[in-house]
């Protein structure tokens, strides 16, 4: 996965929005922060892996991935608005099971929101890329679904979304 690729197309998508709805000046910080805990629970909802109640399965494959893609954006725009854009490492020991990995994902993304530290961005990183290896999804379908996510959200922008 190219992340240098990932970090230039979401600042050029985080600058279009700006621009587009007049917050250039406006700290985006915590809307972000509560955008990505959201779509982070929107992937877990959409893996049904908290759900030990229901013997429904997990949704298709494709929507996990599209789910898991929108949290990338949020996690690269927080890298960017924090200037934390180089060097990142996405590799990680996954916890045993992705119920584990997303609480540590969400312990990430407070701890992160708290410290704003480099230190912290990278765990959030390295923690989010080991739920992507536990779900299955390698670096380059990652990147391609990004890719098109990434397009849909202008055309969003384009109409007034």
């Amino acid at each position: 996965m190219n992340l240098e690729k990932l970090f230039d197309m979401q600042r050029a998508l985080d600058s279009y929005i700006e621009r587009n709805n007049g917050l250039e000046n406006e700290d985006l910080f915590d809307k972000k922060v509560l955008a990505l805990l959201v779509e982070v629970g929107e992937l877990a909802n959409e893996t049904r892996c908290f759900k030990f109640w229901s013997k429904k399965p997990s949704s298709p494959r494709e929507t996990v991935l599209e789910e898991f893609v929108d949290g990338i954006h949020f996690i690269l725009s927080l890298g960017i608005e924090s200037g934390l854009t180089s060097d990142i490492e996405f590799t990680g020991e996954p916890k045993r099971n992705v119920t584990e990995q997303f609480n540590d994902v969400f312990r990430a993304i407070s701890s992160f929101q708290i410290s704003r530290s480099e230190s912290d961005y990278r765990t959030l990183f390295r923690s989010f890329m080991s739920l992507a290896n536990l779900l299955g999804f390698t670096g380059a379908e990652i990147e391609e679904a990004y890719r098109v996510k990434n397009e849909v959200n202008y055309e969003r922008q384009q109409n007034g979304y």
